[in-house]
């Protein structure tokens, strides 16, 4: 028994040996892949001090006077700015990738040392069977001295206790291998949720640049062009509201109560991720200005052409228009009914992404913002209605062309804040 059990440890000994070589050339990979993580969060860091500092550009420009220049200035700043954020996410996405590869090679450490625990383990249960053999007292028998015996026990109590050391370590293995792998789809499911990310932040500086080659076309790049374009817009967008008020005027509808939910916040998501309200809902010194009713039917956010628009809250896209029409009532929109009895309304899109009828999840984009329809500049008009109040009527735009809108009786609009 005492050779057989120094040639099983001699085997043993050999076979950690080899087991470690590829964890050592790992861990040597493992510090190469932290180390370009490291410089991937450093230069992250950078990105983002650059994104606020567009930011923060942007909003200097949005507190000037509405000029051609700040217009184009505007344009091409968040055309900077998303190029800079297309950046960080292609960075977060590479990171991502050396951490799959880190674990990745973590996981074939532990898979080969449980294959070689295994191999190991079943060579001592044979050892183990080939003693059991040999009765334990013909075994002490046999010993020549005393002190041979206790040494075979001894070395007997010794392999076994080793052997249930290493099935806890095979036990271990397994379960950070688990772990390993746990972290693996985590990290895929990270880098595809910024793939996503990545195309939304793509097709946004294409709506930039699509935009601003639109806006220099039409004004050819002159002043008093483009002041006229703004001053038409306005006149239309204040014919639009009177027709719209006298739409809204000829409808009635009975509010009850128990086909809404009860105003909290959190019943709606918002639209975008960053908010900032540049209008509020109903009476307010700007609606008196700005329309004829004297109210404001939605919240505007501020919103830079491209802007992903997310669903307040999953529903049925019971409407579209894709903005035939140019510069004609709310441009290109969106209405969704949800199942709580509301509808929101996302208008002035510069692009929509979902059809009619198309069922949609809360956060999903649906579109994106800009500045079609009556609307001097970028944002996001949110309405919210009673859905069963809404009724679509026809609308003549300015070129004669005709439209069809959604309205509903004054009491059936909801102010969004109430729910967001």
């Amino acid at each position: 028994m005492s050779r057989r059990f120094f040639r099983y440890g001699f085997s043993v000994v050999l076979l950690t040996a080899f087991c470690l070589l590829p964890t050592i050339s790992h861990a040597q990979s493992a510090a190469d892949l932290q180390s370009q993580i490291d410089a991937n969060n450093k230069q992250l860091e950078t990105l983002k001090a650059e994104i606020v500092k567009f930011q923060q550009q942007l909003d200097t420009i949005g507190a000037q006077k509405n000029t051609l220049q700040s217009t184009v200035s505007s344009l091409t700043i968040s055309q900077q700015q998303l190029a800079a954020q297309i950046k960080a996410t292609q960075n977060k996405i590479a990171s991502a990738n050396l951490k799959i590869k880190e674990l990745t090679n973590s996981i074939g450490d532990k898979e080969t040392l449980i294959v070689t625990n295994q191999d190991a383990i079943a060579k001592a249960l044979r050892v183990i069977a080939e003693d059991e053999e040999t009765p334990l007292i013909a075994t002490l028998i046999s010993a020549s001295t005393f002190g041979e015996a206790w040494l075979k026990v001894d070395q007997a109590l010794l392999f076994n206790r080793a052997l249930a050391e290493d099935i806890n370590d095979l036990r271990t293995m397994r379960t950070e291998l688990a772990s390993n792998r746990d972290e693996v789809m985590v990290a895929k499911t990270k880098i595809v949720s910024l793939q996503d990310e990545l195309s939304l932040q793509k097709k946004s500086i294409d709506l930039q640049k699509t935009a601003q080659q639109k806006l220099l076309a039409d004004t050819k790049n002159q002043e008093s062009t483009y002041q006229k374009m703004m001053a038409n817009k306005k006149a239309d967008e204040a014919a639009f509201e009177a027709a719209l008020f006298e739409l809204e005027s000829q409808l009635q509808y009975v509010l009850d109560p128990s086909h809404i939910p009860p105003a909290g916040k959190g019943v709606l998501r918002w639209p975008l991720s960053n908010v900032f309200i540049t209008q509020q809902f109903g009476k307010t010194s700007s609606s008196q200005r700005l329309y004829v009713s004297g109210t404001h039917n939605g919240v505007d956010f501020r919103a830079s052409i491209g802007t992903p628009v997310r669903a307040a809250l999953s529903g049925t896209v019971l409407a579209i228009n894709y903005g035939s029409v140019p510069n004609c009532q709310y441009g290109k929109w969106v209405l969704i009914r949800h199942p709580n009895g509301l509808a929101t309304l996302y208008a002035h899109l510069s692009d929509i992404s979902v059809q009619k009828g198309a069922v949609v999840s809360t956060g999903q984009v649906i579109g994106f913002s800009g500045s079609t329809g009556y609307a001097t500049g970028p944002h996001l008009h949110l309405g919210v209605y009673i859905a069963e109040a809404i009724s679509f009527k026809q609308f003549t735009c300015w070129n004669k062309s005709v439209v069809t809108i959604p309205v509903a009786p004054p009491n059936a609009y909801l102010d969004p804040l109430s729910y967001l």
